[in-house]
């Protein structure tokens, strides 16, 4: 493992995902790691990784950048997905604590592909050196973004900061792959700045802003009994389950969040 700064490193016509044969036997291989823990193997029905990365057209061989991998649950199948054949680059924000758990994230991690970790600077749009990646993943994350200034983001400045620098760093006809709670379209700005949810015509025209082409768009992780109007947002939900004991057997039925899974490109 080598630790390096990368950093010197709505309104859309709607594509639907075309029919997918079953994920690469890459892509299992990388899900069925011994080295994942069990716990979140159990959230595989919830988060459908195989569906997901093939979605995304993740594969060997590949650049790959994953903003802000918290915990590492995809950290735990992209790596070793990679291993050998790829490199893949986590993106923190800019502080240490957030830099030195990547690290450790990464590290602790043997047997699997080249791993970097650099930092997200909103101010300067950057995240990776320019044209160097092949795929940038972020997985619930544009509403953190969102939420990143006190009191919300309201112009969405440091999320389209983020959209920028993931345009500046893929190469031409890269692939930038999101999924994140989905928020109905009726819902008011304010739920997007205090739930936990965004809206897919926010996703998309901060997309669109930084010169990306919304390429398709997948119902992998939907979830229908999510109803998105809970009494502490999203985190009401699992795995947070924020309210205790309170309704926790209606809350475990309904599972985790309601989610869009939505690929865009960076033209050619």
């Amino acid at each position: 493992m080598r630790t390096a700064s990368f950093a010197t490193l709505i309104a859309s016509v709607v594509l639907t995902a075309p029919a997918y044969a079953a994920p690469g036997a890459a892509i299992q291989a990388a899900i069925a790691n011994p080295a994942r823990q069990d716990a979140e193997r159990l959230r595989d029905r919830y988060r459908h990784p195989a569906e997901t990365l093939d979605f995304f057209g993740v594969a060997p061989g590949q650049t790959l950048i994953e903003y802000s991998p918290g915990g590492g649950w995809y950290t735990r199948i992209l790596m070793p997905l990679l291993a050998g054949n790829g490199r893949y680059v986590a993106v923190v924000s800019n502080d240490p604590r957030s830099t030195e758990n990547a690290r450790k994230l990464v590290a602790g991690l043997p047997g699997g592909a080249a791993a970097f970790v650099t930092t997200f600077d909103p101010a300067t749009a950057t995240m990776a050196a320019p044209n160097s990646a092949d795929r940038v993943l972020t997985f619930r994350n544009v509403h953190n973004l969102l939420m990143a200034e006190d009191g919300g983001d309201k112009d969405g400045k440091v999320a389209l900061a983020f959209f920028r620098a993931a345009y500046k760093a893929l190469k031409p006809g890269g692939v930038l792959g999101v999924v994140d709670h989905r928020l109905p379209e009726g819902a008011t700005a304010r739920r997007e700045e205090t739930s936990g949810y965004v809206k897919k015509s926010t996703v998309v025209r901060l997309a669109t802003a930084a010169g990306f082409r919304l390429d398709g768009e997948s119902e992998i992780n939907a979830n229908p009994k999510d109803t998105t109007d809970w009494p502490k947002g999203v985190w009401t939900l699992p795995p947070s389950l924020q309210l205790g004991e309170q309704d926790r057997a209606k809350y475990l039925a309904i599972g985790e969040s309601d989610r869009m899974t939505l690929r865009f490109v960076k033209p050619r």
